[in-house]
């Protein structure tokens, strides 16, 4: 299985259900696209309908679905394109703004007053990914 050997870290210290969704994805992805960067994307927008980045890996959300205003949008393309916000994996729509905010107040994001959910999202995301 060709997950298995390209699996991120992040996923590697995640729960078993979302190596399960992240491999099971990625694999059906290579056999229908090809190895490369289609499959990992097809993977990760799976796994981010059930479960959240939180710091160095992947937990249940709370409520199944889209994550951002990039994940709500239909078409594949205009994902491609980067058309919509998205937040790199932390399940804005899925949290209020004070719950994005205590979070990222716990990692010492700076401007956090100022920011609005999907930034918020962005900085805890940029925050996350300096961790590990």
């Amino acid at each position: 299985m060709p997950a298995r050997k390209e699996m991120p870290s992040t996923l590697q210290r995640s729960p078993a259900k979302a190596r399960r969704t992240w491999g099971e994805t990625h694999d059906a992805a290579v056999e229908r696209y090809g190895e490369g960067e289609r499959a990992h994307r097809t993977a990760y927008a799976s796994l981010k309908h059930s479960f959240e980045k939180v710091g160095d890996h992947w937990e249940p959300k709370d409520h199944k679905g889209p994550s951002d205003p990039r994940s709500e949008q239909r078409s594949t393309a205009a994902k491609r394109r980067g058309q919509g916000a998205t937040a790199g994996g932390v399940d804005v729509d899925g949290h209020t703004k004070k719950e994005l905010y205590d979070r990222a107040k716990q990692l010492g994001i700076e401007g956090r007053s100022k920011m609005g959910k999907v930034e918020l999202g962005q900085a805890i995301a940029r925050a996350q990914r300096g961790k590990g």
